[in-house]
Parts: C-alpha cells; structure tokens; sequence
C-alpha cells in the first residue's frame, strides 16, 4: 500500500492586509452581489477577476426555479471574461457571498465543484495560475492557484 498525502497551503489575510488591487477586486466582487438574481436561495454571491491586461470585470450568481439551470458567480464572471477577452489570462479570482439575511458571510465561501473545475481549466488554458481570494467578515483566504481548490482535477490529459 501507498499512501499519497495531498495539502492545500491557504493563507488567511485581514482586509489591511490585502494589497492596494486586491481591495480594489474585493470591492468589485462585493458590488456584485448587488446584481445577483437569487429569489429562491436568498444567497447574493458576487465574483470579479483582475485580467492579464489589467481590467477587472464582475459577474454574479443568477438563479432559475428549475435549479440546475442558473449559474455561480465564478462561472459568470469567468465565462463573460474570457467572451471579451479569448486570449487575455485570468490573474486573480475574488468571490464573496451575502446570506439570506443579506450580510456578508462570516467565514469565505469556497465554490462549488463545478465551479472549481471551470477555473482548474481556465488555469490550464492560458498555462498560468489563477490566485483565488475567497471573502469573509472573518477573513479572507489566498490561495495561489485555482487548482489548490481541486487538487485531484480532471483534465485534458485524460482524454
């Protein structure tokens, strides 16, 4: 038998912490949640990416009463980047969630799974890391690749 021992190295920062343009993401991610259509979970969940080119866009969760048929925040925000901007890499992911009592949650909300797939991919397509900041009151977690949310990924090379 072998025994095989994967690790996640997440960093925890204060908002003081956070650099002059993580803020600046943070902020954008936050106003998202404004625009999030969500009449049934009542969780807002807002996302924004700092591109290659500099330019930060935001997207949000947008539901369906047929639940299957809405779609995250991250996935929004990824798939509208990369329609406007094909060949132009994503530098850092910033996501943050408001609950039902419309305060932002206290402890960073990691995305779902199909979520992390799509951004494991969208690393493996530019050939670069994505930097994922997941927002709580409590704190915000760093993590230097989208595949540190998926460590055991399907990919390509499956294929």
């Amino acid at each position: 038998m072998k025994e095989i021992e994967v690790r996640t190295r997440i960093v925890l920062k204060q908002e003081e912490e956070l650099s002059d343009k993580e803020k600046q993401l943070l902020e954008a991610a936050k106003e998202a949640t404004k625009n999030s259509y969500a009449p049934y979970s009542h969780f807002h969940v807002g996302a924004a990416v700092l591109l290659d080119n500099g330019e930060i866009m935001s997207g949000s969760n947008q539901e369906n009463c047929a639940y299957p048929s809405g779609l995250c925040a991250e996935r929004t925000t990824v798939f509208y980047a990369n329609s406007l901007h094909p060949d132009t890499p994503i530098n850092i992911l910033c996501v943050c969630a408001r609950d039902s009592s419309g305060d932002f949650t206290s402890r960073p909300c990691p995305p779902c799974g199909a979520c992390r797939q799509v951004l494991v991919e969208t690393e493996q397509r530019f050939g670069k890391p994505m930097r994922v900041l997941l927002y709580g009151k409590e704190g915000t977690y760093c993590l230097d690749s989208a595949a540190d949310l998926l460590p055991l990924s399907f990919d390509s090379d499956f294929l």
